[in-house]
């Protein structure tokens, strides 16, 4: 199962991965901006019984990541994300100023990288860790496919694609990633984005004027 939240007022998608064989799970782009997005997720973990496992990240923009301390800390766990979005850590700080968003410099959190290809478990339901640049570096895309569903981050969105005009940014190298990395899943497969309403794989391939 996979749970939805929507957080901060960049309006992005946390998702909670809930194996329930197990009631293990793990959160992805832990969003949350204030104190009460922060307890709608602390509550919901509690009130379903669930162990978080991982916190992984899609990509470390300063939107995706302004409750990842709160998150770390709160569950004693590192963050998992691709090594190429670790100075983005260091700089959310600055970025979380211009932003709107007053979140501190990470470069101090524990860090477990990931890479593509990686295959995580939570509990008895897999995760595999697709590298999608282009948006930015360390972008990673996560597939379920015991769930059919794959979390896109902000590489991938209903009817769109990402910004590429941001430091780290490439247009050619995300249309490129995403028809190699993405768009060969399964064309049922539902495409959970970071920002936004969900899609599914078919849809894109037939709709993006992207990457038609």
């Amino acid at each position: 199962m996979i749970k939805q939240f929507t957080f901060n007022h960049f309006e992005v998608n946390t998702y909670v991965i809930v194996d329930e064989a197990t009631r293990q799970c793990a959160i992805v782009d832990p969003a949350s901006e204030a104190s009460y997005e922060d307890s709608q997720l602390v509550e919901y973990v509690a009130s379903s019984s669930l162990q978080v496992t991982h916190i992984l990240l899609t990509h470390a923009h300063v939107d995706h990541i302004a409750g990842l301390r709160q998150c770390c800390e709160h569950y004693g766990l590192p963050v998992t994300m691709h090594p190429e979005g670790r100075h983005l850590l260091k700089q959310a700080e600055v970025y979380g100023s211009l932003m709107g968003f007053a979140v501190d410099n990470m470069s101090d959190l524990e860090v477990l990288e990931i890479n593509d290809n990686d295959l995580l478990r939570v509990g008895e339901t897999e995760v595999e860790c697709r590298y999608v640049p282009g948006h930015c570096p360390g972008s990673i895309c996560f597939v379920l496919p015991q769930e059919k569903a794959v979390l896109t981050g902000d590489a991938l969105f209903h009817f769109s694609i990402g910004r590429t005009d941001l430091p780290g940014g490439d247009y050619p190298t995300l249309i490129e990633k995403l028809k190699e990395r993405v768009l060969t899943l399964p064309e049922d497969y539902r495409v959970l984005p970071g920002h936004g309403i969900a899609s599914q794989i078919g849809k894109e391939k037939k709709y993006n004027s992207f990457l038609v």
